[in-house]
């Protein structure tokens, strides 16, 4: 299953699992399943440290939190994914939160569709079947969107009760980033939604700068 999934050949993949083991960041369980160490936690916390765009946007995340009220995440794309590279959580007893380090797949969600959009038209091409096969052709519309308007938004899409926007944060040189929002549906107003994706292009121009 593993060899399947990062596909590589078993061999090689016997040969992945054995040194992680070695390094014990990894160890096998019931079943032959396996899973990962808390050494890999000094690793998370090395990761995000030597992440650049995390310091440069944690100021604004904060402030963006504070006046919006609501959580606010750094994503970034890492091959198929959206990776949660930081979030700033709102101070309200309900709250929508994401640890660092989750991830979600391209096309889905708010973040997973703005960064898809944002991605070479090349690379967007070449990930369309499985994208088509799990959101239906309607995402091409969306993304379409998403480009002309800069940015999107979801509902419910991850988790029922949810609303989120997302924004691009313009790099040169770096992977795929935006800044995003989530929170309860039920709290948002439309108005609000609006003022929402207004302050999160500021915040992410400042960031940029």
């Amino acid at each position: 299953e593993l060899a399947a999934t990062i596909g590589t050949p078993v061999a090689t993949t016997y040969r992945y699992v054995a040194l992680l083991k070695e390094l014990q960041l990894l160890e096998e369980g019931r079943a032959g399943h396996y899973h990962l160490t808390s050494q890999v936690m000094p690793l998370a916390r090395a990761a995000q440290l030597a992440n650049d765009m995390v310091r440069l946007a944690r100021p604004a995340m904060e402030e963006a939190a504070r006046e919006l009220g609501e959580t606010v995440m750094l994503f970034q794309q890492f091959g198929d994914s959206a990776v949660c590279a930081d979030r700033v959580e709102c101070d309200r007893a309900m709250r929508f939160t994401f640890e660092p380090g989750h991830s979600l797949p391209l096309g889905v969600g708010a973040s997973g569709k703005m960064l898809l959009a944002l991605l070479p038209e090349i690379e967007r091409d070449r990930r369309w079947a499985s994208i088509v096969e799990r959101r239906g052709t309607a995402v091409r519309d969306e993304l379409k969107r998403a480009l002309e308007n800069r940015y999107a938004v979801s509902s419910g899409e991850l988790d029922e009760g949810v609303w989120a926007c997302s924004v691009p944060v313009q790099t040169i040189g770096r992977r795929p980033t935006v800044l995003s929002m989530a929170g309860p549906a039920a709290r948002i107003t439309e108005e609000t939604r609006h003022t929402a994706i207004t302050a999160l292009q500021e915040y992410a121009i400042r960031i940029q700068r």
